[in-house]
């Protein structure tokens, strides 16, 4: 049931730390009604989220969250495509469970949500996909081998732009934020002055700096099948 008329709603995906609940926090303070999802994620305090524990991988998972934002809420608004993973090895030294994982979380994940929510996002007339992917797809670097975070993620910056084409005239807009290395709990406290030299502005991002592009896009009604970097200039070079 919808609470308030007119109530947006956003369903964050990967929602229990870092970028996720910064996301979920920073749509509250929009007003929206926000279904939150991951594999660990607790109850809420906040009556006007409501969280669903599961597998992103899972269809099932996808099925409760999209069914879990029409019961509370009633309606879809935006889907923020947050959850991932990343593994870094030499190519060789990847094995078929981290094959089978990256692909679980980043890319089977994203179809069955999307494709769930989709209709839904039809329905309000202004529905928004926005995906989080990784600049290393446009620009890998020999210091971080990266070609299952390219193989998903590159893929990904590419359903953006054919979604978002797709959809233009029909009222949903698709755009992704391609990150840098972002301080979150992923990252030990001991690797941050490494990975911050990995980007040429030379330190780490932080959640609010993802936060604020979604958000941008949120309020862009003209820009869609945008890949927005965000990633301290390293999709520019080196």
């Amino acid at each position: 049931m919808s609470t308030s008329q007119g109530q947006k709603v956003a369903v964050v995906t990967g929602a229990s730390q870092g970028i996720g609940a910064g996301l979920v926090a920073a749509y509250r303070k929009l007003g929206y009604g926000v279904v939150a999802t991951s594999r660990s994620i607790g109850d809420a305090q906040d009556p006007e989220i409501v969280t669903v524990r599961g597998d992103i991988a899972d269809a099932d998972t996808a099925e409760r969250v999209v069914d879990a934002a029409l019961q509370r809420f009633g309606r879809i608004d935006t889907l923020i495509n947050n959850a991932g993973v990343f593994v870094a090895k030499p190519f060789t030294d990847y094995t078929d469970e981290d094959f089978a994982r990256v692909t679980g979380i980043n890319v089977t994940g994203f179809f069955h949500i999307t494709r769930r929510a989709l209709p839904h996002l039809l329905a309000s007339g202004a529905g928004h996909i926005v995906t989080i992917t990784t600049t290393l797809a446009d620009q890998a670097n020999s210091n971080v081998p990266s070609v299952l975070a390219s193989l998903t993620k590159g893929g990904l910056n590419s359903a953006t732009k054919s979604l978002a084409i797709e959809y233009a005239s029909r009222g949903v807009r698709a755009n992704a934020v391609a990150l840098g290395v972002i301080k979150t709990p992923m990252h030990p406290v001991e690797t941050h002055e490494a990975l911050a030299g990995l980007h040429p502005v030379g330190r780490l991002g932080e959640t609010s700096d993802v936060v604020d592009a979604v958000l941008y896009l949120e309020s862009a009604p003209f820009v869609t099948g945008e890949i927005l970097h965000v990633d301290g200039g390293q999709n520019a070079g080196h």
